[in-house]
């Protein structure tokens, strides 16, 4: 199966402008998000191509001085999912196109290599999804962040054989109790990456976006709302701690994991 990994990377981000090129402090020294992102990617086992989308020339020439490969896209391009397509479109071919997002540069190998696996497995599915069981500790950090007002995990709730039914910003479903913090809880954290079959991924931009797109801001909700199987796929973290760049106050929590 031939697969490309497409990182979509936008700066004029309404949350935080020019997440991209935010700097990581790590063991090997500061790196940017894309970077650190692309170095992900180019961990994963048998990609095909990896390449970096985006709309914007700073992040292009920044991601082509540290060896990226660079497609650029159009700035109509309202979600990374749209910026995928185009990508897709320009570079045929492929098998599975998978979108690993610039602000997620904690993203393991298998997570990906374990979508890859879902839509084999899965003939039906449109895309495939991670999904990573949340422990009580984890899910205490989810409800206060939103208790604080801040949006930041997704969580997602699905069926027989991994079928999503939902995503949201809020944390579902709800528990009504308390978690010690290592227990497992039926709350899971849904993990940014996406695999799309390319048939699925071109139909994409000619939806429109519904209403539950609209008002959550999760593009993978589209794909809900025009009735297609999305497969989510739980992953193990190994113990491995993982987190995304939503917010300014992400950084540290990264930097600290990154320093493990």
């Amino acid at each position: 199966m031939k697969v490309l990994i497409a990182i979509p990377a936008r700066y004029a981000s309404a949350r935080y402008p020019g997440k991209p090129l935010v700097t990581l402090r790590g063991p090997d020294g500061e790196k940017t998000a894309i970077r650190r992102s692309w170095e992900a990617a180019m961990a994963v086992c048998g990609i095909a191509r990896v390449v970096v989308a985006t709309d914007d020339a700073r992040i292009a020439e920044h991601a082509a001085s540290f060896g990226a490969d660079v497609v650029m896209t159009s700035a109509d391009c309202r979600n990374g999912t749209e910026r995928c397509a185009e990508v897709a479109a320009a570079l045929p071919g492929f098998d599975v196109v998978v979108n690993l997002q610039g602000d997620a540069p904690l993203t393991p190998a298998w997570f990906v290599e374990d979508l890859v696996q879902g839509l084999v497995t899965d003939p039906r599915a449109d895309l495939a999804t991670p999904v990573l069981r949340c422990d009580g500790r984890s899910l205490s950090g989810f409800l206060a962040d939103r208790r604080a007002g801040r949006t930041g995990a997704t969580t997602a709730v699905f069926g027989a054989g991994g079928q999503a039914l939902y995503f949201s910003k809020e944390v579902i479903p709800f528990t009504g109790k308390t978690w010690a913090d290592d227990a497992p809880t039926p709350v899971f954290h849904h993990v940014g990456v996406y695999a799309y079959r390319p048939a699925a991924l071109a139909l994409y931009p000619s939806w429109p976006m519904g209403p539950l797109e609209t008002m959550e801001g999760l593009e993978q909700l589209r794909f809900l709302e025009q009735g297609r199987r999305v497969l989510c796929v739980e992953v193990e973290s190994r113990g491995r701690p993982f987190w995304e760049l939503n917010n300014p106050s992400d950084v540290a929590v990264i930097e600290a994991i990154l320093a493990l």
